[in-house]
């Protein structure tokens, strides 16, 4: 990134979009300056800054839910940020794991041509609850027990399958199918590895 290159505003700030390096959901826009953005390459995590309180914002400093830097883009005006991260809790003050936590649309409006989208929104709803560990959730209660309970529960499901393919039965087949998708996206989010990268082994074993 050549700094010299980056436009901002009339108030010297530029937007920044916050996007989980991981399961690529927008957790947040905010702002930053030439200092916060110098401030943000230097030491590896979020510096942004406040335009209510017109200083520097160390991004969990005092709550704890840091943001871990990845990588940082800029868009072909030069004059927006794409800020990819690894989050260390929720982004949102209100305790939520994104600030996009509000629907406009409905979910009938949502287009359908992308067939394979549940995955993606898995994916999301998984690294809240890793994030937030809301109680009396399932997955929360499978993060906080760790990997070997997570991995047994594959084995479980992956048994299940088996049984089912044996009994041929389409439905039952997909149901345990499902399941077994479910936990093994539970243990690549405790792992944190993202699906993309799942899916560029197998693009690259195809090619």
């Amino acid at each position: 990134m050549n700094l010299d290159e980056i436009q901002y505003d009339a108030q010297g700030l530029v937007p920044a979009i916050v996007q989980d390096a991981k399961s690529k959901a927008v957790l947040t826009l905010a702002y930053m300056n030439e200092e916060s953005l110098k401030k943000t390459l230097e030491i590896g995590e979020t510096v942004f800054y406040s335009r209510s309180r017109q200083e520097l914002w160390h991004k969990g400093e005092t709550s704890g839910n840091t943001q871990e830097v990845r990588s940082i883009q800029y868009d072909c005006d030069q004059d927006a940020l794409l800020v990819q991260v690894v989050p260390s809790g929720p982004a949102c003050h209100k305790g939520d794991y994104s600030c996009f936590s509000e629907e406009l649309t409905g979910s009938e409006t949502k287009p359908k041509e992308n067939r394979y989208r549940i995955l993606d929104e898995l994916q999301t709803v998984l690294a809240d609850r890793k994030a937030t560990l809301p109680e009396g959730s399932y997955t929360s209660t499978l993060f906080q027990e760790g990997v070997d309970r997570i991995a047994k529960k594959i084995g479980e499901e992956a048994g299940e399958v088996i049984i089912a393919a044996k009994n041929d039965d389409p439905e039952e087949i997909a149901l345990e199918s499902a399941d077994l998708l479910f936990h093994l996206l539970l243990i690549l989010t405790d792992r944190q590895v993202p699906l993309d990268d799942v899916l560029d082994v197998l693009e690259k074993r195809h090619s």
